[in-house]
């Protein structure tokens, strides 16, 4: 029997801003969009990260800011 796989759809690719890992050991990385600080940490080795741009199949962000939510939950 000679099966086929099915041709994969092309996924939209766009170019995205995205916060970097400076530390050269670690691969983190983290979309801007998806990140609730102004200048993140590295979640991986805590180091800083610096702000670049990637080749990445688009994404939607239903909340259009969330560094502007609050953290934490208020307990009253």
């Amino acid at each position: 029997m000679n099966y086929r796989k099915k041709p994969l759809e092309e996924i939209p690719e766009e170019n995205t801003a995205v916060w970097s890992c400076t530390n050269d050991d670690c691969n983190g990385w983290m979309r801007d969009n998806f990140t609730f600080d102004v200048a993140p940490t590295c979640p991986l080795c805590s180091a800083p990260m610096e702000q670049s741009m990637r080749m990445l199949p688009q994404l939607l962000n239903s909340n259009s800011n969330p560094k502007a939510l609050k953290k934490g939950i208020s307990i009253s």
